[in-house]
């Protein structure tokens, strides 16, 4: 049998109990039995209350993390900058802009099915301080050797795949690890946008001041400050309190056996198999474009170091506005039309950016493609963490990071490759045009997609109204209580 719970959510709302002023929400939570058995929470608010797009800092461990990552991902956007700069000052080359982002992310594609097991068996918060203290290893061997001045492209080469592996790892082994940091599901798609809306707010700032301290101190310095930057997350990381995890139903397999099934579980189910296919076409076509911004900032609109700051600042911009706008959601309700959206506007605003020759105006397309692939990634992360089976999290993360990232390395590629022949503009343009595409195929399946993930939703409460009828007609068909 079912329970009503009245509540009142003390902590997020204004309001004071004992003066006797009312708090402007109540929340009414119905907890029933789902179709698997487990007990989920039907939540229906009224009124707006005034932490509702930051509800997710209410758990210390969530507030802990996102302190850290504050200061460390400034220091990471700062590194990209910095190491794009250095490519191209030292070789004047599309292709080995391009080659140098294949050999940082293609590892990411190899790696992140088997990390993604690693991250169903293991402590997902000790694997994510591992990845965290190689991160700033590497970072602090690469400021070394510029300081020095002994950095060739080779030994740019050869850190970007020491990354590309470490990245490989920590990506999907983050991703899962967020339920943990909000224990549970309630506030995890909160969780996700700020956690996006951190990172932008990053880009937004880390670049920009990479632009300005290229110019003043060097690359070597930019890259000594992103290793001393990840001292406050594995700070942060360190001191949090997590409940260890329920042991799975299901005796472990072998590791290969375990893959093997959560391709299955990812690919067998058409919703989860689209978004995932969806992102890899994006990701391969579209993202890859950053990788040309030395050559737009210098070439095309004639800048310098302080342009790329600018032009990637501006990406940061409309990427951080995507995800804030995701953060004041209440509901993953209706988030597959926001992905077509955020799609198409990203297609277009690329088509746009690659026929632009003025700063201005390239600027503010920049803000366009960075909200639209923003809202796309995380829209897409949050669908795929609400549906997904609790004992498959890891595997199914390690796809998307695979989609995400792992195709993001061939697009460098080939997007430096075309570039050197046809030039970056036209690279572009092709890329929105593919992205533009990939929106028309997911529009003509999206309906069928809805239908199969209604009767998830509506198991986890996310429907309010068709978990209430369940817990109505559980009611109706126990048996009498004396």
């Amino acid at each position: 049998m079912g329970s009503l719970n009245l509540r009142r959510l003390q902590a997020a709302l204004p309001g004071d109990p004992q003066a006797g002023q009312p708090y402007e929400s109540t929340r009414v939570s119905v907890t029933v039995k789902g179709h698997s058995g487990e007990n989920v929470r039907v939540g229906r608010h009224s009124g707006e209350g005034a932490g509702q797009g930051i509800r997710a800092l209410r758990h210390r461990n969530f507030r802990l993390f996102l302190g850290g990552q504050v200061i460390s991902l400034a220091g990471t956007w700062m590194q990209q900058v910095a190491l794009s700069w250095l490519v191209y000052r030292l070789t004047r080359s599309p292709f080995l802009l391009g080659l140098v982002g294949f050999a940082g992310q293609l590892p990411s594609l190899l790696l992140a099915p088997l990390a993604g097991v690693w991250a169903d068996r293991a402590d997902r918060r000790r694997i994510v301080i591992g990845t965290q203290v190689l991160a700033m290893v590497q970072a602090l061997v690469l400021s070394a050797l510029v300081l020095t001045g002994r950095v060739t492209v080779a030994h740019i080469l050869v850190l970007s795949v020491f990354l590309g592996l470490v990245n490989g790892v920590d990506v999907p082994t983050r991703q899962a690890f967020l339920v943990e940091m909000v224990r549970g599901r309630d506030d995890l798609a909160n969780a996700i946008a700020l956690n996006s809306s951190v990172f932008n707010a990053a880009r937004l700032v880390g670049p920009a001041v990479a632009g300005f301290m290229i110019g003043l101190v060097g690359e070597g310095v930019v890259f000594l400050l992103n290793g001393l930057s990840y001292i406050a997350v594995i700070a942060a990381l360190v001191a949090m309190r997590i409940d260890p995890r329920p042991p799975g139903s299901q005796p472990r397999q072998p590791v290969l056996r375990e893959l093997k099934e959560g391709v299955r579980y990812a690919f067998g189910f058409a919703p989860i198999r689209s978004l995932l296919l969806l992102i890899g076409l994006v990701s391969l076509m579209g993202v890859p474009f950053t990788v040309l911004m030395p050559v737009f900032a210098t070439d095309v609109l004639h800048g310098g170091a302080h342009t790329l700051g600018l032009l990637i600042s501006s990406l940061g911009l409309g990427a951080l506005g995507g995800a804030l706008l995701l953060a004041a959601r209440r509901s993953v309700r209706g988030l597959g039309r926001v992905i077509l959206a955020a799609v198409i506007l990203f297609g277009l605003s690329l088509v746009g950016f690659g026929l632009s020759r003025n700063e201005w105006l390239s600027m503010a397309l920049l803000v366009a493609a960075g909200l639209g692939m923003m809202v796309h990634m995380a829209s897409s992360n949050t669908i795929l963490q609400t549906i997904v089976d609790e004992d498959k999290r890891g595997r199914v993360m390690s796809f998307y990071a695979m989609a995400f990232m792992g195709s993001v390395p061939l697009g460098s590629l080939l997007s430096g490759a075309l570039a050197a022949r046809i030039g970056a503009p036209a690279t572009v343009i092709l890329g929105g045009i593919a992205c533009l595409l990939g929106a028309a195929g997911f529009a003509r399946v999206l309906p069928g997609l809805r239908a199969q993930i209604r009767p998830i939703y509506a198991r986890l409460g996310v429907i309010p109204e068709v978990a209430a009828g369940l817990q109505t007609a559980a009611e109706l068909s126990a048996p009498p209580r004396d």
